[in-house]
């Protein structure tokens, strides 16, 4: 059960804040950059740089998508140990954005290099065979993150038992995936404009960070 007694500080829905993040513990910066995804469209979905890894998703609790929670987790599955998708339970509260950079780096550590020695690449090294409770919400919004395992779109969502399928995938369609599963979320909260999408790419060597 998640300490809820334990708070971190909000991470900020801001690709900006978000870098400095992942670039001051390991992730060089000419490896990955989180960019802002101005809307679902394909027209704008096409103007964020690829190819992306992963998917942030910031979006307002409710008392409808707690039930959906709930009912998700009594419908999913326990992880398998020797699955080979990267997920922790969020056990501090305000934690969620650290969390969900964390679901992304953990599950794409095999496309880009971590400094050695750094932050993560020794967090991801010790933490890679736990179980998610081994691993360590009382604001109003929530990130969650979205990644392809083995040609599937995985939603982490560290307050769920486990990962969350949405169907078949690949890292190529990985953002207009994710996307289609943005916009039912955000059908369900039609008069909310608490949506934040956060994408993070590789970077293309020799592009200035």
């Amino acid at each position: 059960m998640a300490d809820i007694a334990k708070k971190w500080l909000p991470l900020e829905a801001n690709p900006d804040v978000m870098n400095q993040f992942l670039w001051c513990r390991g992730v060089p910066p000419d490896e990955v950059e989180c960019y802002d995804v101005y809307g679902l469209d394909e027209e704008l979905l096409g103007m964020v740089p690829k190819p992306v890894l992963a998917v942030l998703f910031l979006y307002p609790l409710t008392s409808q998508s707690e039930a959906e929670r709930v009912q998700q987790d009594g419908e999913t599955k326990v992880q398998d140990p020797t699955s080979t998708i990267y997920f922790m339970k969020q056990t501090v509260g305000n934690a969620c954005g650290t969390i969900g950079l964390l679901h992304a780096i953990g599950n794409i550590t095999s496309e880009i290099k971590l400094d050695e020695g750094s932050f993560l690449d020794k967090f991801f090294k010790s933490t890679a065979c736990m179980d998610p409770m081994e691993v360590p919400v009382n604001v109003d919004t929530h990130f969650i993150c979205f990644t392809c395992v083995d040609g599937q779109l995985y939603e982490l969502d560290g307050r769920k038992s486990g990962p969350i399928s949405h169907g078949t995938s690949t890292p190529s369609s990985l953002l207009q995936d994710a996307a289609k599963v943005i916009q039912k979320m955000m059908q369900k909260n039609p008069d909310s404009m608490n949506f934040n999408v956060i994408a993070i790419s590789k970077r293309v060597k020799g592009d200035a960070p």
